[in-house]
């Protein structure tokens, strides 16, 4: 078991292997599909992000409302393919860990080769476990979207496995040739 916290540099990101099992700790960047449009609007602009993007990670979630006595309601990973056309342009500007659930395309798994960044697995179905890993939530841009909104969480051991590497190995293509081989 690996344990990753931001910002983490291209050398850490480059050690990480498909397969590895990972604990994430510290501060991670949540947004979906409304967040990304609107970073990527900001970048077309000219315009600073909400954070600073080299090193970081972003956790495609949209939590639930927290519950009484709890920083925030069930937070399981979104279908990481809504931000693929978003996720180019923020991995070009430093993004080194994407955390969600399913498969990315292709111009993500090159934009990730290029320039060394990591695609984490989180367990689809299990946001209410993963909930209890968020110590603190906050939203820090895009309030008026609601549960879409640009928050900066922080993790304690948060469970991951890394789906595709720095070297470009996806754990989805593995798992799919193996059947065709048999066959």
């Amino acid at each position: 078991m690996k344990t990753i916290r931001a910002p983490l540099s291209a050398e850490e990101v480059r050690k990480l292997q498909v397969g590895d099992e990972v604990l994430v700790q510290g501060v991670v960047y949540a947004a979906r599909d409304a967040a990304h449009r609107k970073m990527i609007e900001n970048l077309d602009k000219g315009e600073p992000l909400p954070f600073e993007i080299p090193g970081q990670i972003i956790y495609y979630v949209g939590p639930c409302p927290a519950p009484p006595g709890q920083v925030i309601g069930s937070a399981g990973p979104t279908t990481s393919g809504r931000m693929d056309s978003y996720a180019p342009a923020l991995i070009e500007q430093g993004l080194k860990v994407m955390i969600g659930k399913g498969k990315r395309d292709q111009g993500v798994v090159e934009a990730m080769v290029r320039h060394g960044a990591v695609y984490l697995a989180a367990v689809g179905g299990a946001g209410a476990y993963l909930s209890k890993r968020i110590i603190s939530a906050e939203v820090v841009a895009y309030p008026e979207l609601g549960p879409e909104a640009l928050r900066k969480l922080e993790f304690k051991d948060f469970p991951c496995i890394v789906a595709i590497d720095a070297q470009g190995n996806n754990i989805f293509e593995n798992v799919n040739d193996k059947p065709q081989k048999a066959i």
